[in-house]
């Protein structure tokens, strides 16, 4: 269950209503984990069955009560115990390249078209990454506890900026290929089964 191992991570730095768990979740873990806040909420609702956190209903005057979750000490042990677990490699989907595998019937302007707006698509997401993400060094010391803790977000932020990096090289190249491709004299698959 990594959303909730992940708002159990946030909010062991600090109770806080499920709005501002969204604010936090996608400032700081969103160029490599992103949530709905319907997510976040159905994930509170289990925690707090779980016994993993409380909510506390904080009276407002003239707007709606705010809830305001806590870890509790299970939560905490339960915390650790994911902190301290390897976690399986998770398997390849990527539905993209499903469409690449079966594009034998497109010709190669096509094709090529697929892949230059994916490229185009992930220099944008890059960009905001660049941009929206604050440095840790940015950080004050006492938001990220301290500098192991700044350090270990720079690797997570590092890694979100070198997997699209890597992503978009392999598209450019992959690109100059789909290009090369020689013409299509029949309409048969990959296989030589007749193609769709």
């Amino acid at each position: 269950m990594p959303l909730e191992h992940a708002i159990l991570s946030v909010l062991n730095q600090q109770p806080m209503s499920g709005y501002d768990l969204k604010k936090e979740i996608d400032q700081h873990i969103g160029h490599f984990w992103s949530t709905t806040q319907s997510h976040i909420y159905k994930s509170l609702r289990q925690l707090e069955e779980d016994g993993l956190v409380s909510v506390e209903e904080i009276q407002q005057a003239n707007r709606p009560n705010r809830k305001v979750y806590s870890v509790t000490g299970t939560g905490r042990q339960e915390l650790e115990e994911w902190l301290k677990t390897p976690m399986e490699c998770d398997p390849v989907r990527e539905a993209w390249l499903m469409q690449v595998y079966f594009a034998h019937p497109l010709d190669n302007e096509q094709i090529a078209t697929l892949f230059e707006e994916r490229i185009q698509k992930m220099k944008a997401q890059l960009d905001r990454y660049r941009r929206n993400t604050p440095r840790p060094a940015d950080i004050d010391l006492l938001q990220m506890e301290n500098e192991r803790a700044r350090e270990l977000w720079q690797m997570t932020v590092d890694y979100g900026t070198a997997y699209l990096q890597f992503q978009i090289a392999w598209h450019e190249r992959a690109l100059q290929k789909i290009k090369a491709l020689p013409v299509s004299h029949d309409d048969r698959g990959p296989n030589g089964n007749q193609a769709l």
